[in-house]
């Protein structure tokens, strides 16, 4: 692409230049460096094209526009060569010569995710973010009425605003994409504040609250999801998170009740699979917590409720019925306890284990 494509009509460069937070790199039409660029670009060969950009980025090097452009195509130039690792120290020193230009920042993901760091596609892309949102905070020059200020920050969002989508869709995507709990977490803590009221809220907070379970991290878990509640009051997904989560402790039991008591009414009239089966799973879930509190007929109650209505959800099935027949067990209820245990042992899924030893100690009780 030719340096000239990057350029604003002079008129609109004056008029843009004192505001504009997503700070663009501008080669004017026509001098020399436009000229070379234009040059550069035509030639067809890569290996020469990168020695050429590297001979114009040191015969530029006191042109910040020249030198940071020229750094940015060699960015893209090792990244399209299979470099990532060269073209994420090109890309940085354009960025350290352009820190707010968005499209270097975009670069930079594509980088990060060429190298599959998922870190790093985070970092970058809370960087534009934060380019994007300065847009709306700039301070309005005294000469430019209210009504055209806010016209040209709704045109300046609304260009850049790809970009942000792109920027929260790969971290997103990097997010999903960890594997280790600890840096998944720290990767979440940025994204959340950095793409308020995102897309991807819910899916956000299960994974935040799943990446807290596995690091055994109660009171940090219990903080997040009420935030998260606190901003989405009907979040299903979280409810029932924060419903099981209160369930596990017995202390917390009566949470756990209200939290799943929450997501039976707002799927009561549940047309759809994937909100019954949240039905199914909130009753199993209360009936649990009504086992911790001891409300043994309350929680047989709920729970063969639950297997009933989980027999398209295998492994939530299993944990209904392990749960109904521990419940079963407490109330000196064998056979009962029993035949609920072998069904919870026969299907594959986490609970099978437990339910073959809860099962064999049932049996071996000869009551």
């Amino acid at each position: 692409m030719g340096a000239a494509r990057r350029l604003f009509a002079s008129l609109l460069l004056c008029s843009l230049a004192g505001w504009s937070q997503n700070t663009k790199i501008v080669i004017p039409a026509g001098t020399p460096e436009d000229r070379e660029l234009t040059a550069i670009a035509a030639e067809a060969d890569a290996q020469k094209r990168t020695a050429l950009y590297e001979d114009f980025a040191k015969k530029y090097a006191d042109n910040k526009a020249a030198a940071a452009y020229a750094d940015w195509q060699l960015s893209q130039q090792c990244l399209a060569a299979g470099d990532a690792v060269k073209a994420e120290e090109y890309g940085n020193r354009a960025l350290e010569l352009y820190p707010n230009d968005l499209d270097i920042v975009v670069s930079q993901i594509n980088v990060a995710q060429a190298q599959k760091n998922e870190g790093k596609v985070v970092d970058y892309a809370v960087r534009g973010a934060a380019i994007f949102h300065s847009i709306a905070t700039q301070p309005k020059p005294a000469d430019v009425s209210d009504a055209d200020w806010k016209s040209r920050v709704a045109d300046e969002q609304q260009s850049a605003r790809s970009s942000y989508e792109f920027a929260e869709t790969a971290a997103y995507n990097a997010i999903v994409a960890e594997q280790d709990p600890g840096r998944r977490m720290s990767c979440i803590e940025k994204f959340t504040p950095a793409f308020p009221q995102s897309k991807f809220e819910d899916p956000i907070s299960q994974m935040a609250l799943y990446s807290l379970q596995q690091l055994n991290q109660p009171q940090r878990l219990e903080t997040y999801g009420e935030k998260a509640l606190a901003a989405n009051p009907d979040s299903i997904p979280t409810l029932l998170m924060m419903a099981n989560a209160y369930a596990e402790d017995p202390r917390q039991a009566a949470k756990a009740v209200t939290y799943a008591n929450k997501v039976i009414a707002l799927t009561a009239s549940a047309t759809d699979n994937k909100q019954k089966l949240a039905a199914g799973v909130a009753r199993s879930t209360l009936g649990y917590a009504y086992l911790q509190q001891a409300k043994l007929p309350a929680a047989v109650t709920e729970l063969k409720t639950a297997v009933a209505m989980l027999q398209e959800d295998p492994q939530a099935q299993q944990a209904a019925l392990f749960r109904l027949g521990y419940a079963y067990a407490r109330q000196n209820r064998r056979a009962d306890s029993m035949a609920a245990l072998q069904k919870a042992a026969a299907i594959d899924g986490p609970y099978q284990a437990p339910a073959k030893q809860m099962l064999a100690k049932v049996s071996a009780s000869g009551h």
